[in-house]
């Protein structure tokens, strides 16, 4: 199971497990992150699942589609390493990400 050490909006960081094959906001989500809203559910269209992830980790993840890039577009805290965690599958190549919960919009 691959570990995701998450930053709060506190600065906190709380070190997760992941199960290969579901999403990073499921991820978040499930492990009690409140402020991570993700009110879509995972569906590509509210950008509430909004985070920074590790650069180092950047060309592990899957390209970004166009609707996740629009939808970041939105987003004031938007910078190079914005993904929404709804389009990250969890993987073993993943294992020890960061990754900072985003400050609301």
């Amino acid at each position: 199971m691959p570990t995701i050490n998450v930053i709060d909006r506190a600065g906190a960081t709380k070190a997760v497990e992941a199960k290969d094959g579901v999403s990073l906001m499921e991820v978040i989500r499930d492990e009690g992150f409140d402020e991570l809203l993700a009110l879509c559910g995972g569906c590509c269209s509210c950008a509430t699942c909004h985070v920074h992830i590790d650069p180092a980790f950047k060309d592990k993840l899957p390209e970004m589609t166009e609707d996740e890039n629009d939808l970041l577009d939105s987003s004031d805290h938007r910078d190079e390493n914005s993904r929404l965690s709804c389009q990250i599958e969890m993987s073993a190549d993943l294992d020890g990400i960061t990754v900072t919960i985003a400050e609301e919009d």
